[in-house]
Parts: structure tokens; C-alpha cells; sequence
């Protein structure tokens, strides 16, 4: 095996480790979320409507957990690197990325950076008086230096990139309304949740409060088609998935129902350059159905939960469907079964045991 390859693989088990212990997280987020808004519906204007206050607390548990998913898959890709010494500045970096706005993308680079720094700091040659504080010290506090001085400074052109977008659709108006559509479909899928998916949602909510809702149906098919499509496609070719990774598809799907995009996260994280292609095809192409379909959503929320409040529903429900098929095959297409010796790798994860260097 050339070293490329060796490199590409390395960079895969890491980051397929931040996933398996990042989805537990997404499961625990992902289904109270769900639970709360199926059992409180969704209404024209205002979206999620969330009354109950056992379902509020439950939808806070939610979203209390999806806010350390990013922080733990970036933690433990840099565990997987650099064993217990990457941990906390691996999850230093991932709470930057989010704060920054750099979503699970981000925490995947603050995961890799912290990694390979703690690794490198930790074989310095150092006296033996330091050695015992070397991983739960030096390294940590230095690695986390560096990879949040990083972190910060890319902040700032990711910021205006999310300014340009914004300003780029609003130029584009409503005037082509599939182009738009397209173009949206493909934004929702790309970081789901993160910050490009964020500019295209609200800029989609923004013109429901003026009047226009057939920019929102759009983006409610998009938005739930990568946990869909992700979902079935597990479903279909379970060789080319592992353990958790099929496991992951049953939560994705309740994840797409409710429409919540983060469902394909663990799938996206895992595999970004099969994955994350695929998913915005399909979303791009359930986008441009549902514009062709003029389908208008009321509620400032995505996925088959929002049907009773949208106009077309025969269209809304096609398009879906399409997306997602489009999205299972074509994944498929181009992921390869997963070799025997890698999920026996990741299924031995479960039996881990974190020692004190």
C-alpha cells in the first residue's frame, strides 16, 4: 500500500473513532428533539410549537446534547491520534468551532489539528522530572493554544463567507425560482445544521415573514432528505456500512421525518468526500422538484412533520421521495463494503480502556 493510501486510511479510522463515540450523542439529541415536537406538532408562522413543559425539558435534553456533539467527535478523533492527551484540546477546538460558527466540519479540522499537535508535543524529549505532567499539562495546554489561535483565525473569513452567501441570495431573488432552489437544496445538505445550512434556512424563514412561502416548501425537502436518504441507503447495502453506522440509520430516518438534518452527521463525518456529495445531489434535486411543484411551506421548520401546513402536498411528499432515492444510489455508487478488519477495529472500540501515561 503506497503511503498516500496508508495516510488516507489512518485519517479515516480517526475520524470513523470520533463517530462512533459522537453518536450516541446524536441519537440522544436527534430522538428527544423528535419526541417533543411529534408529540407538540408544528404550526403555520410559528413552526415547532412546544408547550408542554415535560416536552419543552425533553426538547432542552435535546438540544443540551446536540451541543456537545461537535466537541466529542472532535475530542475523540484527537483521542484516536494521540491517545488521552488529545482529548481536551480535541474538544477545546470543537466548542471553538462552534462558537465560531464552523459547525461539525470545523470540529472535524480542530480534531485532526489537535491530534497531530498533541502527538507531536508529546514525543519531545523532555527531563524526567516532567514527564509525569507532560499529559496532563504541558500537552494539553500547548495543543490547545495552538489549535485555538487556529481556530480563531480562520473565524473571521468564515464569517464573511456567511455574509457573501446571504447577500448572494438575496440577489438572486425568487425570480428563478428553481435555480434558487437548487442552489438552497445543495446549502441545506453540505454542513447540516452548520453555518451554511443556517444562512439558507434563514433566509428561507425570512421570506415567510414577508409574505412568500415557496422558497421555505423547497427547503423543507432538502432538509430532510440527507437522514432520509443516509437511512435507507444503510438499509439497502448494509455491507458498505458498518455496525454503527447501520444503527445510525434507523435514528437517521426518525431524524428525517422530524426534520432534523443532523441525522447524516455521523455518515457525513465518517466518509465527507462520498457522503457529503450525495446528499446535496439529493437535496439540491428534492429542492428543484418542489419549486417546479410550487410547493410553499408556512412553518419555519423541514420534513414530512410539517405536511399539514404546506401547500401541494402530493408534490412536497414526491419530492422527498425523489431526493432520497437519489441520494441512497447514488452513496452507494460510490462507497465500497467495508473490509472485515476495519469493523472489527471499530467494533473493539466498545472495549477501550483509557490509561494514564
Amino acid at each position: 500500500m503506497s503511503k498516500g493510501k496508508e495516510g488516507f486510511k489512518n485519517v479515516r479510522s480517526h475520524l470513523m473513532t470520533g463517530v462512533s463515540y459522537m453518536i450516541p450523542v446524536v441519537v440522544i439529541g436527534g430522538v428527544l428533539i423528535a419526541l417533543s415536537i411529534a408529540l407538540s406538532g408544528v404550526e403555520a408562522g410559528t413552526g415547532a410549537n412546544i408547550t408542554n413543559p415535560i416536552l419543552q425539558k425533553m426538547n432542552e435534553i435535546g438540544g443540551a446534547a446536540f451541543g456537545i456533539m461537535v466537541p466529542v467527535l472532535a475530542g475523540f478523533i484527537a483521542f484516536s491520534i494521540a491517545d488521552r492527551p488529545g482529548i481536551a484540546p480535541g474538544m477545546v477546538g470543537g466548542v471553538i468551532a462552534d462558537s465560531i460558527g464552523a459547525g461539525f466540519l470545523g470540529g472535524i479540522v480542530a480534531g485532526l489539528l489537535a491530534g497531530y499537535i498533541a502527538g507531536w508535543v508529546k514525543s519531545w524529549k523532555v527531563p524526567s522530572s516532567l514527564r509525569t505532567v507532560m499529559p496532563i499539562l504541558i500537552i494539553p495546554v500547548i495543543t490547545s493554544l495552538v489549535v485555538g489561535a487556529v481556530m480563531f483565525i480562520i473565524g473571521a473569513p468564515i464569517e464573511s463567507l456567511m455574509t457573501a452567501m446571504t447577500n448572494g441570495l438575496k440577489n438572486m431573488g425568487t425570480g428563478n425560482a428553481v435555480l434558487l432552489a437548487i442552489v438552497m437544496g445543495a446549502m441545506i445538505a453540505f454542513d447540516m445544521g452548520g453555518p451554511v445550512n443556517k444562512v439558507a434556512f434563514m433566509f428561507a424563514v425570512a421570506l415567510i415573514g414577508e409574505g412568500i412561502a415557496t422558497v421555505m416548501g423547497p427547503v423543507a425537502v432538502a432538509i430532510c432528505i440527507p437522514p432520509l436518504g443516509m437511512g435507507l441507503a444503510s438499509i439497502m447495502q448494509p455491507k458498505k456500512y458498518t455496525k454503527t453506522e447501520r444503527e445510525a440509520g434507523k435514528s437517521a430516518i426518525v431524524m428525517g421525518l422530524i426534520g432534523i438534518t443532523e441525522g447524516a452527521i455521523p455518515f457525513a463525518a465518517g466518509d465527507p468526500i462520498r457522503v457529503i456529495p450525495s446528499i446535496m445531489v439529493g437535496s439540491a434535486v428534492g429542492a428543484a422538484i418542489a419549486a417546479i411543484g410550487k410547493v410553499a411551506d408556512y412553518a419555519p421548520h423541514g420534513g414530512p412533520i410539517v405536511l399539514p401546513v404546506v401547500e401541494n402536498k402530493l408534490m412536497f411528499i414526491i419530492s422527498i421521495l425523489i431526493g432520497t432515492f437519489v441520494t441512497a444510489f447514488m452513496v452507494n455508487a460510490l462507497k465500497k463494503e467495508v473490509p472485515e478488519e476495519v469493523e472489527d477495529e471499530l467494533d473493539n472500540d466498545d472495549d477501550i480502556v483509557i490509561e494514564i501515561e
